[in-house]
């Protein structure tokens, strides 16, 4: 059975003539583009471990096959606002699991594109724990109810934004979360 116990969280950008290569370039820029990656849906794993990037990429091989929870954007299209945004939410209960959402919007800046996938995250973790709250209501006002309720103890978000390249060439963002398991080689 393979259930991660730790995960860590990196962003980037590229911008690169072509679709893929600026693709590649934000996995570079996100010190992820040596792995094999598998996306995967967005369960914080019960148990697992929040590490720092650079403690995670120790822990890994080049050609590595590697699980990650993956927002992406791209676009060629001079001055347009995009973003990739990985909101998280884990709860009080340790022995419960969390949520980690996925938001790729255009026209938001990195701070909005944050906002709401956080609250996404912390909406999906809320309705799961039986918190009652109005889903029209703005995410502060949301996240002071799922704090109050004391069954939400952490929420967050990574998120990379940047407008399109001023010459057309493609631009792409990413925003992941990580996950390994105990004992990797």
């Amino acid at each position: 059975m393979y259930i991660p116990k730790k995960i860590f969280f990196t962003k980037g950008v590229g911008r690169e003539k072509e679709y893929l290569a600026s693709f590649e370039a934000a996995l570079r820029n996100a010190k992820i583009e040596k792995y094999n990656i598998v996306t995967v849906s967005s369960i914080f794993p019960v148990g697992c471990k929040r590490i720092t990037l650079e403690q995670g990429l120790t822990e890994l091989s080049p050609g590595q096959i590697i699980h990650a929870v993956m927002a992406r954007n791209s676009t060629n299209e001079p001055g347009r606002q995009i973003a990739a945004s990985i909101g998280v939410a884990r709860p009080k209960d340790k022995s419960m699991y969390g949520y980690l959402s996925e938001h790729h919007p255009y026209g938001e800046k990195a701070n909005i594109a944050g906002e709401y996938s956080e609250d996404l995250a912390a909406s999906m973790l809320a309705t799961t724990l039986g918190i009652d709250f109005d889903p029209d209501k703005a995410w502060n006002e949301k996240e002071q109810v799922f704090k109050m309720s004391g069954k939400i103890v952490q929420t967050f978000n990574i998120t990379q934004s940047a407008k399109g390249n001023k010459n057309g060439l493609w631009t792409t963002v990413i925003a992941a979360a990580i996950l390994l398991p105990e004992n990797i080689q």
